[in-house]
């Protein structure tokens, strides 16, 4: 069973880190270079912009096709975090993150947490929209997704009314 959040929950993904530069540390790399998989071993951490994933493994492959690329990340737990077009930032967690940043999605299982704004969303997968705005949050087998969602701060609220 899933559950859809909107864009009251999540804004749009910061556009401007996609035109930034990726940088790539790791402990130690292995190139298989004919089937186009770098993996990124032991410490690693990857930014682009205000985009920041840390894990214990990354795997990056390109699609021998369109040469795009995606980013499975895997840890105990890999954290993904970015500032949004808004200026909040988003965090998630999980023991594995597919990012696809061609596609504007990312998807986390296996103890997925997402976090914005002191809300929090936990299930056994979820999967994030950057274009749509929507959150796709499903468990399986007994567990349920869990969502805990703050109220708007009265401040922020009065803050917008006078503009």
């Amino acid at each position: 069973m899933g559950l859809i959040f909107s864009t009251s929950f999540i804004a749009n993904a910061a556009k401007i880190d996609a035109q930034k530069e990726v940088n790539i540390a790791s402990s130690r790399t292995h190139a298989d270079i004919k089937n186009k998989i770098i993996s990124y071993i032991e410490n690693v951490t990857i930014t682009q912009g205000s985009l920041s994933i840390k894990a214990e493994l990354v795997q990056v492959l390109t699609d021998s096709k369109t040469q795009f690329k995606t980013y499975i990340a895997k840890g105990k737990p890999a954290t993904f975090k970015q500032t949004l077009d808004d200026g909040t930032p988003i965090y998630l967690q999980a023991e594995e993150i597919k990012y696809e940043p061609e596609k504007h999605i990312v998807v986390i299982s296996g103890n997925a947490e997402l976090r914005q704004e002191g809300s929090k969303m936990n299930g056994s997968v979820i999967t994030y929209n950057f274009l749509t705005e929507e959150v796709l949050a499903d468990s399986i087998d007994d567990e349920q997704v869990k969502s805990v969602i703050q109220p708007k701060q009265l401040e922020k609220i009065k803050s917008k009314d006078k503009n």
